[in-house]
C-alpha cells in the first residue's frame, strides 16, 4: 500500500514526520511523494497560530477532495492540530479516518492498519492520544531534508509559559533527550554525509536542566564536534535569559559552531515583556546582545518580534522600532499578535485592531529590509564560504547558503562557476551584487 505524507509547520514537526516515515517503511509500506498516487495520506499538522491552523485545515480539505474523487482510502491527521482539537476534528471533518496526538506518533502503523481493516463508514475510527510528557523521544527516521543538512531535535516541549503561546499545552513540559542518544544520532547523520546540523528545540538553551540539573548545551555541542566530522553546527531558538558564559565561549572558540544565533526576543518594551510573561527585561536583552557582539566575531543574529500584543501602546511600538534601528539584526521576522484560545493573552483587555497590528508589522519589516540592504551592500567584494544546494538551469547559476543563512528562512547565495558543482559541496564565492535578501557572485574553484 502506498502512503503519502504532508508535513506542515516547523522543523521540529518535520522531525516527527521523519520518524513516522521510518516506522511505516519498516512495516513494509511504500512511501510516495505524490498524494494523488497514495491510498492513504498522513497530514502532520501545525496548530500554533491562526494562519498555521488555516493551512492545516486547507490541506485536510484538499486531501478530502482526493478521497471523494480519486479513490483515496483514508486520511490520518497527526501533530499539533490533532492534539489541540481532538474532539472537534472528527465532528467537523468526517473525511478524517484517524487521529494521532503528539505523544502518539509511534502508533502511526496502527493508525494506517486500522484504516485498512475498517469495514464500513459506521465502524469506530482510530484515535490515540498518549501522555505527551512520557512518550519516548527520538527514534530512527528517514530524512526529508536534502542529504547535506539535517535537524537534530535535542528536547521536546516547553516550560517558559509565555502568555501568548499554546505550545506547553500542546507539546507538554520541557524534556531533554539524553546526551548519549543525541551523540549517537549525530554520528549516524555524519555517516550519511550531512554537512550542516541544525540543533533545534522549543528552547535549546535549556537543554540538560531537567536531566542533569544544569544547562549543558555547551557540553553537547563540544561533544558533537569532538565525535563527528560535521563541519557546520547551527543553533536555532536560543532563549536570551539562558545564554550562559559557557555557551558563549563554546560558540566563540569552536570553529565548527557557526557564528549564528537565533534569539527570539518578541519585544523590547518592559511593560509588554511583563504582560507576555517573558523572562528577563529590556536591560538584560540589551546587555546580552552587546556581550554577544563583543565576544563573538562576525556574529549573525536572527530574532523574531510580536507586534500588536494586547495593551501595546504607540510608545511601546516606537521603542521597538528604535531598538530595531539601533541593533541592526542580520535577520529579523515580525508577526502580528495572534490571539490563541486557552492562552492568558487571549483574555487580556486592550486587544488591538487587526489592521493596526498588520500596519505595525509592515513598518518594522520595511525598516529591516533597508537594514538588510545596507548590510548586504557591504559584502560586495568579499569572499564567503557557501554550502552548495543546487543548480538553476534557467539562470545557469548555482545557489546555496552561507554560514549566515539558515535553511528555509534566510537568504541565498547565487553564483556562476566554470563547471558544475555538486550539491553538498562547499565553495568560496566572491560577492559581486545584491538583489533583495540574496547575494550574487562568482564561484572560486580550488586549483587542481
Amino acid at each position: 500500500m502506498k502512503i503519502g505524507f504532508i508535513s506542515l509547520g516547523c522543523p521540529k514537526n518535520q522531525l516527527d514526520t521523519e520518524v513516522m516515515l521510518h516506522e511505516l517503511a519498516s512495516a513494509g509500506y511504500e512511501i510516495t511523494p505524490d498524494e494523488t498516487e497514495a491510498e492513504i495520506v498522513v497530514i502532520n499538522t501545525c496548530g500554533f497560530i491562526e494562519s498555521a491552523k488555516k493551512e492545516a485545515i486547507d490541506n485536510i480539505l484538499d486531501v478530502a477532495w482526493l478521497k471523494k474523487h480519486n479513490g483515496l482510502k483514508g486520511i490520518v491527521v497527526t501533530g499539533c492540530l490533532a492534539e489541540r482539537y481532538r474532539e472537534e476534528i472528527f465532528k467537523e471533518m468526517p473525511e478524517v479516518d484517524a487521529l494521532l496526538g503528539v505523544g502518539s506518533i509511534h502508533h502511526i502503523v496502527d493508525a494506517v492498519q486500522s484504516i485498512e481493516k475498517r469495514k464500513s463508514k459506521k465502524a469506530p475510527k482510530y484515535a490515540s492520544f498518549e501522555d505527551k510528557n512520557t512518550v519516548k523521544l527520538g527514534g530512527e527516521r528517514i530524512l526529508t531534508t536534502p542529504e547535506y543538512y539535517a535537524y537534530l531535535k535535542i528536547a521536546e516541549g516547553c516550560d517558559n509559559r509565555c502568555a501568548y503561546c499554546a505550545i506547553p499545552s500542546i507539546r507538554g513540559k520541557f524534556r531533554s533527550r539524553p546526551m548519549e542518544d543525541l551523540i549517537a544520532e549525530a554520528k549516524e547523520l555524519d555517516a550519511l554525509g550531512v554537512k550542516e546540523l541544525c540543533v533545534v528545540a522549543q528552547d535549546i538553551t535549556r537543554y540538560g536542566e531537567d536531566l542533569y540539573g544544569e544547562y549543558r548545551l555547551h557540553e553537547l555541542l563540544h561533544r558533537i564536534t569532538e565525535e563527528t566530522q560535521i563541519p557546520w553546527i547551527r543553533l536555532l531558538y536560543c532563549y536570551p535569559d539562558k545564554v550562559t558564559d559557557e555557551l558563549i565561549a563554546e560558540i566563540r572558540d569552536n570553529p565548527r559552531i557557526l557564528k549564528y544565533i537565533d534569539l527570539p526576543l518578541q519585544h523590547i518594551s518592559d511593560p509588554v515583556l511583563r504582560r507576555m510573561n517573558r523572562h528577563g527585561d529590556s536591560k538584560m536583552i540589551r546587555d546580552l546582545i552587546a556581550k554577544l557582539r563583543r565576544e563573538i566575531k562576525d556574529l549573525t543574529l536572527r530574532t523574531t518580534f510580536i507586534v500588536g500584543f494586547p495593551g501595546e501602546t504607540e510608545e511601546d511600538f516606537e521603542e521597538l522600532c528604535r531598538f530595531v534601528e539601533q541593533t541592526r539584526f542580520e535577520h529579523l521576522g515580525v508577526f502580528p499578535y495572534s490571539a490563541e484560545e486557552g492562552t492568558p493573552a487571549a483574555d487580556m483587555p486592550d486587544q488591538i485592531d487587526e489592521q493596526l497590528k498588520q500596519d505595525r508589522a509592515d513598518i518594522v519589516m520595511k525598516m529591516q529590509m533597508q537594514i538588510n540592504a545596507e548590510q548586504n551592500e557591504k559584502k560586495i567584494g568579499s569572499v564567503i564560504r557557501v554550502l552548495v544546494e543546487d543548480f538553476d538551469a534557467v539562470s545557469e547559476a548555482h545557489f546555496g547558503r552561507s554560514a549566515a543563512d539558515a535553511p528555509e528562512i534566510d537568504g541565498k547565495v547565487y553564483f556562476k562557476c566554470e563547471r558544475r558543482v555538486a550539491p553538498g559541496s562547499m565553495i568560496d564565492v566572491k560577492v559581486r551584487d545584491v538583489v533583495d535578501y540574496d547575494l550574487y557572485g562568482r564561484g572560486i574553484l580550488p586549483r587542481e
